[in-house]
């Protein structure tokens, strides 16, 4: 059964003497919460930074017209932060600017919003996260951290086998990837471990090129996957 994002994002509200005598915990589930519609929910990740995540989001919001999305871009760095903020969530207004959330809106968006935070607090973003997204139709996020909180519809890993570099949080949720989509370079030399291929190899591959990072085989699948969802709503 399908969960709409609340279920798969938010907590319910807790007594002040729960939160005094709970551990620090990932926000549990509250499955009435957006009432009986189910959007879809798209996580796309990626091993390191400059592997392609933004340009296959926005090229994949471009291919499906037909979804109404709430795109979003999840940073953990906190530099442009309040001092006393351990996150931030801003609305991008201007589709002619120069930053990510732009290129979300440029591509057919509905919204986009940006949530930064500091490092290790991105679980007090989440609550204020899910008020954004309750009414939203679709839902596609850049991001692999957020899949600590939040159980996809569909999550693709972007990789580039010449790039040695692997998150910890990559390499964490690989497990859970719909599907991998490697970047394919002239060079075929994989600089990963072999547990690591072994693990990617397991996955559906799509192999694509810049500057798209999307291929038609690619967005077919993920339109079946979300197809797949609104039949059993």
């Amino acid at each position: 059964m399908s969960m709409s994002v609340t279920d798969r994002l938010a907590g319910r509200e807790r007594s002040e003497e729960e939160i005094a005598d709970a551990q620090p915990a990932p926000p549990t589930l509250d499955p009435q919460a957006n009432g009986e519609y189910c959007m879809a929910i798209v996580v796309i990740g990626g091993q390191a930074r400059n592997v392609g995540k933004t340009s296959l989001l926005a090229n994949l919001i471009k291919a499906m017209p037909e979804r109404h999305w709430t795109a979003v871009k999840i940073t953990q760095h906190g530099h442009d932060l309040p001092a006393e903020a351990s996150y931030l969530i801003r609305e991008e207004g201007d589709a002619t600017g120069e930053g990510d959330t732009a290129r979300y809106l440029r591509a057919g968006a509905r919204r986009a919003l940006l949530l930064s935070a500091r490092p290790g607090c991105l679980a007090d973003a989440i609550p204020a996260l899910r008020r954004e997204l309750g009414r939203a139709d679709d839902v596609i996020l850049e991001s692999n951290s957020v899949l600590e909180f939040l159980e996809p519809d569909v999550y693709l890993a972007v990789l580039d086998p010449a790039i040695a570099d692997f998150k910890s949080s990559a390499r964490q949720f690989l497990q859970h990837a719909s599907a991998v989509v490697l970047n394919e370079p002239q060079r075929r030399n994989f600089r990963w471990d072999k547990a690591l291929l072994e693990q990617v190899m397991r996955k559906p591959i799509f192999r694509v090129r810049p500057p798209q990072y999307l291929t038609a085989d690619l967005v077919e699948f993920v339109r079946k996957k979300l197809q797949s969802l609104d039949q059993r709503l």
